[in-house]
């Protein structure tokens, strides 16, 4: 029964049915798997929301890209685009030809022609009927803000002009996090929406993870018998790559056992001016870089890990973190990623500044820690994934929005 349809009780009489919608759309700028934490995030809610609702998804990639096939869902390449607002002209005819089979549309992210594309439609075709969401991912973040003002100014005029209209009438802005729902309110004028807090997260990594674990050494045997601090994510300035290395080469001579792997995409070209500075540091052969991983070897990554470093500048969410406690591995985090109040509270990790003391202190402190109370941290992560991260809990509160 479609949401909103007439049942009969037995006396005959009409009764509306407020059933969840049977079928979602997701709508993305770019599904590669190089984007980061949203498209990882977006691959495991659909496969979360398989068995709740059917989920299908459109973005803005070619195609023929591989890593739209093979998925137990379907996905709809709408590229090629053109320019850095990605525009094409089948998103549209798409979303026009389609949008009648879906209840409800859930927007990822802003600035590109997914976002305000997908909004004309809605208002045109559908007459504003149809139920929408918005996930800004970070993008109302107020660090942009300040760390590229020049940015900022263009995107306010787009803002005016566009694109706050797609917040305004949605049914609901999803955060992840409350911190990322208040500050977001300072970033862009005008501004009003409703706000949801809805996390994001993951699933619970499926294998076996001694064969994961060994998959990978057996990729970098140089790691075999290390005891490894694990970074991974894009390399990009806001994530604090700088900081790990710094702080690492403050505790490389004092622990010998110790590596620092170095896992991901680098779309901003960082890595030369990184291996110099660890070059100059004298530890560049204990410095490794993966490059991007997936599948077995990305979850062979966290088991052979120590510990997770994420010493973000900004981080609305961090899907990597949440990885990382599903794996069993402590997280040390910046106070700029906005998991870190549950980190702290439920004690899964080490929180510090977003500088090289602060990453310093947590790489200390972890290392201090007696194997009990790394035991107990563990315990305390594995029990902040299943309460408040795993995918499926999401996916039902964002079904629970329409």
């Amino acid at each position: 029964m479609p949401a909103g349809a007439l049942r009969r009780d037995c006396n005959g009489a009409g009764i509306l049915s407020e059933t969840m919608p049977k079928r979602l759309l997701h709508v993305v700028a770019s599904f590669a798997p190089a984007e980061g934490g949203t498209s990882e995030g977006l691959r495991t809610l659909a496969e979360s929301c398989a068995a709740m609702a059917p989920v299908e998804i459109a973005c803005l990639d070619d195609p023929r890209a591989p890593h739209l096939h093979g998925l137990n869902f379907p996905v709809h390449g709408l590229g090629p685009v053109r320019g850095g607002y990605r525009y094409t002209p089948r998103w549209q005819t798409w979303l026009k030809e389609n949008l009648e089979r879906f209840d409800g549309v859930v927007i990822h992210g802003l600035w590109q022609h997914h976002s305000f594309g997908t909004y004309q439609v809605i208002k045109e075709r559908a007459e504003g009927r149809k139920p929408y969401a918005v996930f800004p991912h970070g993008m109302l973040d107020p660090y942009f803000k300040h760390a590229f003002p020049l940015k900022h100014i263009k995107k306010q005029l787009y803002w005016v002009a566009r694109e706050h209209r797609v917040l305004r009438d949605a049914r609901a802005v999803c955060f992840t996090t409350p911190i990322e729902r208040d500050t977001a309110e300072a970033t862009f004028w005008p501004q009003s929406w409703t706000p949801a807090v809805v996390s994001f997260g993951t699933l619970q990594p499926a294998g076996d993870p001694a064969q994961q674990r060994e998959r990978f050494l057996a990729r970098f045997p140089a790691l075999r018998g290390r005891r490894i601090f694990l970074f991974l994510g894009r390399i990009h300035p806001k994530k604090g790559c700088d900081l790990a290395i710094e702080a690492f080469a403050r505790l490389a001579a004092e622990h010998p056992e110790l590596d620092l792997a170095v896992a991901g995409p680098d779309p901003e070209k960082l890595r030369p001016a990184l291996e110099s500075r660890a070059r100059q540091l004298g530890i560049e052969q204990r410095v490794h870089w993966t490059g991007m991983l997936s599948g077995d070897e990305k979850w062979g990554a966290f088991y052979a890990a120590y510990a997770f470093v994420l010493p973000s500048h900004q981080e609305n969410f961090a899907v990597a973190a949440v990885e990382a406690l599903a794996c069993g591995v402590p997280v040390l985090i910046s106070n700029k990623v906005n998991i870190w109040p549950d980190i702290l509270n439920d004690q899964s990790g080490i929180v510090n500044p977003d500088t090289v003391e602060g990453t310093y202190q947590s790489m200390s402190a972890l290392l201090a820690m007696t194997e009990e109370q790394r035991r107990q941290m563990i315990q305390n992560g594995r029990t902040t994934f299943r309460a408040r991260y795993e995918m499926k809990r999401t996916a039902q509160a964002l079904l629970d929005l329409f």
